[in-house]
């Protein structure tokens, strides 16, 4: 029987199907961030701060005694540090790491890495023969979602509908104390009360964090411009392609002119993981 490709339908080749199907199994090994940036549990937050925004990253493992026992993120110093109004130069890592590791084999599939990461809340530091050999992060999981069936599913059903907006004028200062209460990861900007740009908790360490830079600045100055948006209603393996080809980690949602809320690379994890 011959079967007719109808106009605008796309079918995978062999090749396609089998790269695809590579994917899905892809191993922990293959993906995961080999260099792992290390610190010890009595230094400042405010020098764990610059060192993750100077590495453009967002999280270090805390050695004791040469060995990897704790997790200190951009999360921690957002929620437990400025979210108080604390001062980071008088916060030392150990007072904010959070510990047990959660540990996994380099071996796990990712898609069960997904699920681990969702279950434990946290990202996974890669263990063999007891010693770290790397770290596994959501975006990392995100840049090698495949095509399949699991990835098909909405964005819609995973998104935040509270989309947190701060006018670019607020001072930065504020706009952090705001994510840590509210333990978000980013803000959207809006000048004249349109969105122009976003304010993430990377900004915050790379732009200023890691320049010694004061916190008392407009965020519109250091916010990210244009906002990268997507429409509602694309599949989660569209939003990961869209994540992986502009080097984000949230994705506003629009239908029409309207945000109708916002995806991250966590919540795509999540969808995965299903």
């Amino acid at each position: 029987m011959v079967v007719l490709k109808k106009k605008g339908m796309d079918f995978p080749s062999v090749v396609d199907r089998a790269y695809q199907d590579y994917k899905r199994h892809i191993k922990v090994a293959d993906i995961m961030t080999r260099n792992v940036v290390t610190t010890t549990s009595d230094i400042s937050m405010a020098d764990a701060a610059k060192t993750m925004g100077q590495r453009r990253i967002g999280s270090l493992i805390v050695l004791k005694f040469g060995t990897p026992v704790a997790i200190v993120t951009e999360r921690d110093l957002l929620s437990k540090i400025l979210a108080g109004g604390l001062d980071p130069d008088t916060i030392s890592v150990a007072q904010v790491m959070s510990f047990p590791l959660i540990k996994i084999c380099p071996h796990l599939e990712i898609r069960d890495a997904a699920r681990t990461m969702i279950k434990k809340k946290g990202r996974l530091a890669v263990f063999e023969c007891g010693k770290i050999d790397g770290i596994i992060t959501a975006s990392d999981l995100v840049r090698e979602m495949p095509d399949a069936p699991e990835t098909s599913l909405v964005v819609d059903d995973f998104m935040t509908k509270e989309v947190i907006c701060m006018d670019e004028d607020e001072p930065v200062a504020d706009v952090a104390q705001l994510m840590g209460k509210k333990r978000i990861g980013s803000v959207i900007v809006t000048q004249d009360e349109k969105p122009r740009g976003i304010f993430t908790e990377r900004d915050l360490l790379s732009t200023l964090l890691a320049r010694s830079m004061p916190l008392d600045i407009p965020v519109g100055t250091v916010s990210s411009s244009p906002l990268v948006t997507a429409r509602a209603g694309i599949s989660i393996h569209e939003a990961a392609k869209t994540m992986t080809a502009k080097h984000i980690r949230r994705l506003p949602l629009m239908k029409k002119t309207t945000m109708t809320g916002i995806i991250t690379a966590r919540d795509l994890v999540e969808a995965y993981a299903r």
